[in-house]
């Protein structure tokens, strides 16, 4: 058997595996958001169920009974719980990045971003992106700073297991989900979750470990740091579960250890459920297994839990970050203060973010529950009906506008800075119209002078406009939103029981009306949530146009100094232009997706490409979007490093030394054959000069349309020249005739100083000889070398030089599968073969990009700015 026989099935297993994975990446950042949606219904429907004798009124009054001790040992428990979790990050990065980072610095991360994402969610777009952005500022690459998430998740998830074990074992006759099995077996599986732990902690002793999984790999703590770290998550999720224990009323009887088992199992569900904070799913939870229904005080207690440890921890950390926000535009501050700032910076985009999408809940619930009577009273002696009437609606899209409005903060748009201090302005106005409701007021006035503190955090102006900067959402994004309209609107419900529903309703308009201008609010949030689901579907897949600008006047000479001929690019008319401020360089480059795709490397003198290239990215992130070099070469990858960006090798580019061609050899013998042969079937060939082009371009648009329906296929672009008179029009071309007509062209693109020549276009008539394309290409070398230029670029040879190895990345491994077993569909192999009978320099050709999943989301983007869609690419 052969050695590529043997190895067959483990390639193909790689290929299933990568198949599996590539479809989950497509997949699964719908289907988890999805599930969690499908979570946060059930979860409303459980506490319909158990809440249904239960009234709004009387949940308030039991919060006003609350004992001040209560309050204050939640207060202290909170304290305790954030301790615990800022030793999280602390042994996380002593692990990964030992000495990197203060440990001051580490700690206030870790709590800072667990107060930010436990408020608002999204746990990978707040607490993770801010990690990644402190960490990255302290000079922590991204796959390290990729392990200090990971090793802190690790250490809450064996938390999560400490603390169900041991309540299995402890209290195992009660335990949801366990109580139908014999306490027997629940103490069985309880200590075999504790053996488990302790065995991976005796396991850590033996020296350094690392946990791997395909190409990520993860170095874990010590047997001490893990120690640490799981003492602190148990003491974390302890604290936490305390400052609900101690709040619960004396009539919730359970002991501490099932109460522990319970509220663990909630945190989990809440993480599942992809709601902000878990709401929703983890009350349910806990009102489902505690047997708390039609409880007020018990659901009392699990809204001031709420406001103590999710709420107030937010605050302190906004106030904490806006003093030294403040302190850092301060000319007489220390040094060491202004560095604080700029390290704490990052931290102010999900904060803002936070502080506008609990801005919109606060009005959301405010608009389905009742206005207080005395209030509206004094409120008709001073403000029409309709106009309180109006308010009242208006609130309800302020509330969904600022649930939007909140993802362009965390994406540092200074669009959502504007729009969201417009809605806060609103929302404070509309608040006072429709009730009098000046706490609401109040709040959101505090919370947009703290955006107008943090004005220099917004900065990025897409250019997409509304639809890709403000109103773009991600799946996750809308789920959360569409969680906290359907909890706003049950909550309506809920406070309205008693009311005898009719279509009335709808049209009964009274200062006393609150049931119908719920109603009416919530039918227009549900509305907008609806559209903005629409808008999100329909977009994320529709095709992007790429928005181009004229050629700028300094663009032709720049091109005409430009020793790559691929400068030529920038007259297909499909691009737009970063130029250098002494317009002595540029970058081209198109927006796809997500992405702003530069075309090659900055195109000008050395000493102005490294600031070309900076400014680039700097623009692509004033953009919101990845920032993507597509055909570079080696010795620019030092620079695009630098950036923070990964390369993908796409292939190599066969280059000819045209210094001492010739047709001579047996390796060219096809060439010298195919030039002899048209030579004498009267084809000649000639270099029609620019100038003179306007008068033979009617015959080639008739060559190229032709050799187009030959090859049943369409025109490219932005890498690949496509027929256009008016870009033909910069260049000679060199055409084939047969008794006076032509029948093969190619337009010629010449570097500066004679340092290469290729070509672009290669058509020809369907009538043809077979071998024109052969004779173009023999007469054009001999052309090059008679008119003295160095190289002839033959162009890529696509994912050719790509190592097969099991120690290389899934990239190259992949593209190396491919350019084996492809050959049947793509001619791989056939085209590098072709140009190799050239004897050419091979050099290496990259795609510059960002990490992780931001890589697939690249080259998709690049697919389809060049196809014009990402199915064009695997078209025969």
């Amino acid at each position: 058997m052969s050695a590529s026989a043997e190895n067959a099935p483990s390639e193909m297993a790689e290929v299933e595996s990568g198949m599996i994975g590539r479809l989950w990446a497509r997949v699964g950042h719908i289907a988890l958001p999805l599930a969690g949606l499908v979570i946060a219904a059930i979860a409303i429907g459980v506490l319909d169920r158990f809440l249904k004798d239960v009234t709004y009124d009387q949940v308030r009054e039991a919060i006003i009974r609350l004992p001040a001790s209560d309050l204050l040992l939640a207060f202290c428990f909170t304290l305790l719980s954030f301790a615990a979790v800022a030793v999280y990050d602390l042994v996380a990065v002593e692990t990964v990045a030992p000495k990197r980072v203060s440990k001051v610095l580490s700690a206030s991360v870790g709590a800072a971003g667990y107060a930010i994402s436990n408020a608002l969610g999204f746990a990978i777009l707040t607490g993770g992106a801010l990690r990644y952005r402190v960490y990255a500022n302290e000079g922590i690459d991204l796959p390290d700073v990729g392990r200090i998430i990971g090793t802190s998740w690790l250490a809450i998830w064996f938390a999560f297991a400490v603390l169900i074990g041991a309540g299995l074992v402890i209290d195992p006759a009660d335990a949801p989900l366990f109580d139908r099995l014999p306490p027997s077996v629940d103490v069985a599986i309880g200590i075999a979750i504790l053996a488990t732990v302790a065995l991976f902690l005796v396991w850590l002793r033996g020296g350094e470990r690392v946990a791997g999984w395909g190409k990520f790999s993860l170095r874990l703590p010590s047997s001490r740091g893990a120690a640490l770290q799981l003492l602190a998550g148990v003491v974390d999720m302890a604290a936490a579960a305390s400052v609900l224990y101690v709040l619960l009323p004396d009539s919730v009887q359970i002991g501490p250890a099932l109460f522990m088992l319970v509220y663990t199992v909630a945190i989990i569900v809440g993480i599942a459920s992809h709601a902000p904070g878990g709401l929703g799913a983890f009350e349910a939870t806990l009102v489902g297994s505690l047997g708390l229904g039609n409880n007020p005080e018990a659901l009392a207690a699990l809204l001031v839990y709420r406001l103590i440890y999710t709420i107030l921890p937010f605050v302190i950390a906004t106030l904490g970050v806006l003093a030294f926000e403040v302190a850092g535009h301060r000319s007489h501050v220390s040094k060491r203060v202004k560095s604080i700032a700029r390290v704490i910076e990052p931290l102010v985009p999900p904060l803002s973010a936070g502080l506008t999408f609990l801005g919109g809940a606060v009005l959301m619930i405010s608009g389905v529950t009742p206005g207080h009577e005395a209030r509206l009273d004094t409120l008709s002696d001073f403000v029409p009906l309709p106009f309180v009437e109006l308010s009242h609606l208006a609130a309800s899209v302020v509330a969904v506008a600022m649930l939007v409005v909140a993802r362009g903060l965390a994406r540092r748009l200074e669009t959502a800075w504007w729009v969201a201090l417009g809605l806060f302005g609103l929302g404070a106005l509309f608040s006072l119209l429709k009730g009098l409701d000046w706490e609401e007021a109040v709040i959101l006035g505090l919370s947009s002078a703290v955006l107008i503190a943090f004005r220099t955090s917004f900065y990025r102006r897409p250019t997409r406009g509304w639809g890709g900067g403000v109103s773009s959402l991600s799946i996750g994004w809308l789920v959360g939103l569409s969680s906290i309209v359907l909890l706003s609107v049950w909550l309506g419900f809920v406070a309205y029981r008693d009311v005898d529903y009719s279509n009335q309703l709808w049209w009964e308009f009274a200062f006393e009306a609150d049931a119908p201008r719920f109603l009416r609010f919530a039918l227009v949030a549900l509305l907008l949530t609806v559209g903005l689901a629409l808008n999100t579907l329909i977009h994320r897949w529709g095709p992007v146009q790429p928005e181009n600008a004229p050629i700028p006047n300094a663009v032709p000479a720049i091109v005409a100094n430009a020793p790559q001929t691929e400068a030529a690019l920038a007259f297909l008319g499909d691009k737009q232009f970063l130029l250098s401020p002494d317009k002595r360089g540029f970058v081209m480059y198109a927006r796809s997706g997500g992405s702003l795709i530069a075309m090659g490397e900055p195109i000008g003198p050395a000493d102005v490409v490294r600031d070309l290239g900076w400014a680039f990215r700097d623009l692509a992130d004033r953009q919101a979007a990845r920032t993507v070099f597509y055909e570079v070469g080696p010795e620019s990858l030092p620079l695009f490093l630098d950036m923070g960006l990964v390369a993908l090798k796409l292939g190599e580019v066969a280059r000819v030394d045209l210094t001492n061609f010739t047709l001579e050899g047996p390796r060219r013998q096809p060439f010298r054959y195919a030039a002899r042969k048209t030579e004498k079937d009267g084809v000649t060939f000639e270099v029609v000069p620019a100038a003179a082009i306007e008068a033979i371009l009617p015959e080639l648009r008739a060559v190229s349309d032709a050799w187009l329906d030959l090859k049943q296929g369409r025109e490219k672009g932005f890498s690949l020249g496509f027929f256009d008179e008016e870009f033909m029009r910069h260049f000679d071309t060199a055409v084939m005739k047969q008794n006076g007509r032509i029948v093969a062209f190619a337009n010629l693109w010449r570097g500066a100083n004679k340092h290469e020549l290729s070509v672009d276009l290669m058509r020809h008539a369907p009538d043809a000889p077979k071998i024109i394309m052969d004779a173009l290409f023999a007469r054009l070398m001999m052309y090059g070398h008679e008119e003295g230029y160095r190289w002839f670029n033959l162009g890529a040879a696509p994912l050719s030089g790509l190592v097969d190895n099991r120690l290389a990345s899934c990239w190259n491994r992949f593209g190396a599968f491919l350019y084996r077993r492809g050959q049947n569909l793509y001619r791989f192999d056939g085209l590098k073969a072709f140009k190799e009978k050239f004897d050419p320099v091979w050099t290496p050709h990259y795609l510059v990009c960002p990490p992780g999943l931001d890589t697939v989301r690249s080259l998709i983007d690049v697919t389809q700015l060049i196809s014009g869609s990402p199915l064009e690419f695997i078209r025969k």
